[in-house]
């Protein structure tokens, strides 16, 4: 037996009769919490260079898929394998260069990879900007994603701020000034930029 199917009979276990009460009693909802901190977890980290901690924090992040397909699997919707399956067969279909005949410089793999993108979304109507785009990310990282996606479109996009930022770290220097600024005031910053972002949207 693997180790990936250790766990998942384990999770089976816990959720079955006899099984761990609270483990029985989760939901998809009830867990986000507990998969975005395990997520936040990892990026940490990733960010201390410690792979001990890498190890575990993967691991916590692998138990929460598991978690969740073992609650879709109970209620017959599907399973782990279901969920192994649909990522292999997506990640196979954006890599034509490796596992198909198409162009492998870097330049043709970014175009290759964002029309495949397109290409799935496809399936799904997207009739907003931001469509697609988790509503749970970050202010910042969802006003990054929502921009860039604008800007592919050649749709009109906000001006950039006329600070004077040449580098990251000045920009990261401006951002915690602008939080500052938040603080002060008593504005909830990321609540602003969620509203911002909201209402580019809704004009595009």
């Amino acid at each position: 037996m693997s180790q990936i199917e250790r766990l998942v009979e384990m999770m089976q276990t816990l959720r079955g009769e006899g099984g761990c009460p609270w483990d029985r009693q989760q939901t998809h909802a009830s867990l986000v919490q507990y998969l975005i901190e395990e997520s936040y977890e990892a990026v940490d980290a990733i960010e201390s260079g410690d792979d001990a901690e890498l190890r575990e924090e993967l691991g916590d992040v692998l138990f929460q898929v598991v978690f969740h397909a073992e609650i879709a699997r109970s209620e017959g919707r599907f399973a782990f394998e279901d969920v192994a399956q649909a990522v292999a067969d997506k990640m196979e279909s954006r890599h034509p260069h490796v596992f198909g005949d198409a162009d492998a410089d870097i330049e043709s793999v970014r175009a290759n990879w964002e029309v495949l993108k397109a290409a799935e979304a496809g399936k799904t109507e997207r009739v907003h900007v931001d469509d697609g785009i988790p509503a749970a990310l970050p202010a910042l990282q969802r006003a990054q994603k929502v921009l860039s996606r604008m800007k592919r479109r050649d749709m009109a996009v906000p001006a950039a701020s006329n600070a004077d930022v040449q580098s990251e770290q000045q920009l990261g220097e401006v951002l915690l000034g602008l939080v500052q600024t938040a603080r002060e005031h008593g504005w909830d910053a990321e609540r602003a930029l969620r509203d911002a972002v909201r209402g580019v949207t809704e004009r595009s």
